[in-house]
């Protein structure tokens, strides 16, 4: 009897699969291997170290190493910029400034609610620029939960450097349908 071609998957690899049987492919999830590094940071007391464990994915090449703590109600992720950081003007990039916003709602989420949210999708940010951001010190995005319910988590933020506000934003975050 004739039979139908191969099922497709969604799932078209990396270079980690090349030469991998497609069935296996496919099986695999992302749980099967840490998403995160999320150990203490040896170089900062107190501190947590916050990265992708796959040090190519957007986090790692355009922010670089985070570390992060929580404080109370709040969490703190820190930056420390550098010359690719920065605009024509010798400022840190407004879309370095977002990305960190981004990547900050994700680390607070997980660290205050204990949410897995790999997989979620940032729904809205709006961010309000309020003054330049320089190289030379911290930057740290401090993000708070505002509310969670079965499918959103709304969340708000500042970004600071040396105690002065860089910007401020405020997010909703709609988490996975699966557990990553």
């Amino acid at each position: 009897m004739p039979q139908g071609p191969e099922p497709r998957t969604r799932y078209r690899g990396n270079q980690e699969d090349a030469g991998r049987a497609p069935d296996l492919i496919a099986a695999r999830t992302i749980s099967t291997r840490p998403v995160f590094v999320s150990e203490p940071d040896p170089d900062n007391p107190g501190w947590v170290r916050w990265n992708l464990s796959d040090p190519t994915r957007y986090n790692g090449t355009t922010l670089g190493d985070l570390i992060l703590r929580q404080e109370g109600d709040k969490v703190r992720l820190r930056l420390t910029p550098a010359h690719r950081h920065t605009n024509l003007l010798d400022s840190i990039h407004g879309g370095v400034l977002l990305g960190l916003a981004d990547v900050s709602l994700f680390a607070t989420a997980r660290t205050l609610l204990g949410e897995h949210l790999a997989g979620g999708v940032t729904l809205d940010l709006s961010c309000q620029f309020i003054g330049a951001g320089r190289v030379g010190a911290p930057l740290d995005a401090v993000g708070e939960v505002l509310r969670e319910t079965g499918r959103m988590v709304f969340m708000r933020g500042l970004i600071e450097q040396e105690g002065a506000t860089i910007a401020a934003f405020s997010a909703a975050l709609r988490k996975p349908s699966h557990r990553v």
